[in-house]
């Protein structure tokens, strides 16, 4: 056991440095600071022309050999999307490295501290999943601010196309107005139409890069009117009101769910609570539950019992509208 923990720990060291080392190559290499001097010297339009171009195609990793190494995992093109989506920088390389590192660290202090390989491994990989956790948290705080901005988005498109002005004009407006989430998926929209992209194939890759439904409804009713015609103003119009429609209804469901997330909050909340109080009422007593074996296999029951509750309980709150 003394072996798998050294190694483990040389491992996590390891990772480390390599970590630290891929992320400061750009600041130590000489010529990758002219390149980043030079690329400061372009226009605006040229670097927003730029920016676009790399998030789409962005590596895995800032490393050719271990990029083509982690291009051969399907699940990591899930990852490299999601960080995409929640607006994290750094390549998936480097997520999943942290992910290694925070797992290697975890089964190292559970291993210390509980001696035990059976919680020792749940333990690992619960702080290995922590930057995932993360950034599906950013994801989804990112995404309800889009569809917050996106009614507003629409209404503007469509005064600006009653107005007189050009579709991708009033995509560019929406740009120009709102800030991120959406003011940025649209200007990289409107850069991949000025890059000479079709407006129905940058429309899908807005609806690919951006999880939103609406989005979804909103760039598929523009694609029709495109290929049968019609009134999109009046499209845009519709399409808003039934967002706003979507949200008052969203608040009368979470009003009649806040019990039963109540009720849950006190169900997960009180073993924890109980535990904590009797750790320091009679410590002997609950350390038995740490030092024993049989206490030890409870307490891994308890801990996976609790986890099939909390999500039968988010199972039953949760309505998709």
């Amino acid at each position: 056991m003394n072996l798998i923990i050294t190694v483990a720990v040389f491992i996590a060291v390891l990772c480390i440095l390599e970590g630290v080392g891929f992320m400061l190559r750009n600041k130590w290499d000489p010529e990758a600071r002219r390149v980043q001097r030079q690329l400061k010297t372009l226009s605006d339009e040229t670097e927003i022309h730029q920016t676009t171009d790399i998030t789409r195609k962005r590596p895995l990793s800032s490393v050719p050999s271990l990029h083509a190494m982690l291009a051969r995992i399907p699940q990591l093109s899930r990852i490299d999307n999601l960080l995409i989506q929640s607006n994290i920088k750094y390549p998936a390389s480097v997520f999943l490295l942290f992910s290694l590192l925070l797992g290697f660290l975890g089964f190292y202090v559970a291993q210390l501290s509980l001696k035990t390989l059976l919680l020792s491994l749940p333990a690992a990989a619960l702080l290995g999943l922590i930057p995932y956790f993360v950034a599906s948290a950013k994801k989804r705080q990112r995404m309800r601010k889009f569809e917050r901005q996106l009614p507003d988005a629409l209404d503007l498109v469509a005064r600006s196309l009653r107005a007189g002005h050009a579709f991708s004009g009033g995509l560019q407006m929406v740009a120009d107005e709102f800030d991120d989430p959406l003011g940025t998926e649209f200007q990289r929209t409107i850069a991949q139409i000025n890059l000479g992209v079709g407006v129905e194939q940058a429309l899908k890759n807005l609806a690919d890069r951006v999880d939103c439904a609406d989005l979804k409804f909103f760039a598929v009713s523009v694609i029709i009117q495109r290929e049968s015609g019609g009134n999109l103003a009046e499209i845009l119009e519709s399409i808003s009101n039934l967002i706003r429609g979507r949200f008052k209804l969203r608040g009368k469901i979470r009003t009649l769910t806040a019990e039963g997330k109540l009720s849950a909050a006190i169900l997960i909340g009180i073993p924890i609570f109980v535990a904590l109080a009797l750790s320091f009422i009679n410590p002997d007593y609950i350390r038995v539950l740490s030092t024993d074996p049989t206490g030890k296999l409870l307490v891994a029951a308890a801990l996976i019992m609790m986890g099939l509750g909390i999500a039968w309980m988010k199972k039953m709150i949760t309505l998709k509208v």
